[in-house]
């Protein structure tokens, strides 16, 4: 199974989960350091590869370091994803373009390279598209507009790939306990808008019982995947979401969240205000590979 996004969070647990079931989960992930140590954790034999999801060449390079050790792919998981944060008028450009570029351009990378592979073995793809894919919220517009766009993806390539025997199916998880959750619990302008959400739509799942939900969900083939199960009945009400009045609370808390944005936008940058301390880190170090 190649999982991308493996170091943390999600693909991580479901690369234990993997393991732990007697799998082969082979890691995929941009941050080398985290992604051995789980590699390490999946079993001392584990392939993991370094590669950034948004070059094409390296998802093939990918794909052929995969088949060379292990001789077939039967599952992806295109899993990794970035956030972007900020009003339309302040956020930087530049996290915006990268958030739709990582979730979107890199879905499409992922399963473009690994296709032929999973055609031969009839196998089964999961994407990553969360419950932003039809619940979007304010100052996250390009994570809204990412996760949207990567169901569409998914509900299109399930008919084009039936025939050739090749399951998709699509995740709309809410808030689970990873990285990106708790990053984003740093900036005030999120604590404030998750304020906004009523109880049932503030719990959080943890990333172990999560994993779990996806490789039973990955055994059956399934063409979506609900985390926690009753977010089926919020994706069955989605065109209530954007009613006015379950915008009303949005609506009363966007210009507390712009303010709250724009203090963080006065004292820490654009780029701080705009991504979380981990992609941050990496936008610094490609620009200065690039100089």
């Amino acid at each position: 199974m190649l999982i991308t996004g493996a170091a943390s969070g999600i693909g991580a647990a479901t690369a234990l989960e993997v393991a732990a079931q007697g799998g082969t989960p082979v890691l995929v992930d941009c941050d080398a350091a985290p992604l051995a140590d789980m590699a390490l954790r999946c079993g001392p034999n584990t392939l993991y590869c370094v590669a950034d999801v948004t070059h094409l060449d390296a998802m093939h390079e990918v794909v052929a370091q995969t088949l060379s050790v292990h001789g077939q792919i039967d599952v992806v998981f295109a899993n990794a994803g970035v956030a972007a944060f900020g009003p339309l008028a302040y956020v930087e450009p530049s996290a915006w373009r990268r958030c739709v570029e990582v979730n979107v351009f890199g879905v499409f990378n992922t399963v473009r390279a690994a296709l032929p592979a999973l055609m031969q073995q009839q196998g089964y793809v999961l994407i990553n598209a969360s419950v932003s894919s039809f619940a979007h919220p304010p100052v996250m517009s390009a994570y809204a507009a990412s996760k949207s766009a990567v169901e569409a993806m998914g509900n299109s390539w399930r008919i084009e790939l039936a025939a050739h025997r090749v399951g998709v199916g699509v995740l709309h998880a809410g808030w689970v306990s990873t990285p990106l959750v708790t990053e984003g619990a740093l900036h005030p302008g999120f604590v404030r808008l998750r304020d906004t959400m009523p109880g049932p739509l503030n719990g959080e799942s943890t990333a172990p019982d999560a994993a779990r939900v996806i490789v039973r969900a990955m055994a059956k083939r399934e063409r979506r995947v609900w985390l926690p199960g009753w977010m089926r009945i919020l994706f069955a009400l989605r065109a209530l979401l954007h009613m006015p009045f379950a915008e009303r609370q949005l609506l009363r808390a966007a210009p507390e969240i712009e303010a709250l944005y724009l203090e963080g936008l006065a004292s820490e940058g654009a780029l701080a205000s705009s991504f979380g301390p981990r992609e941050r880190e990496r936008t610094l170090q490609r620009a200065q590979q690039k100089s």
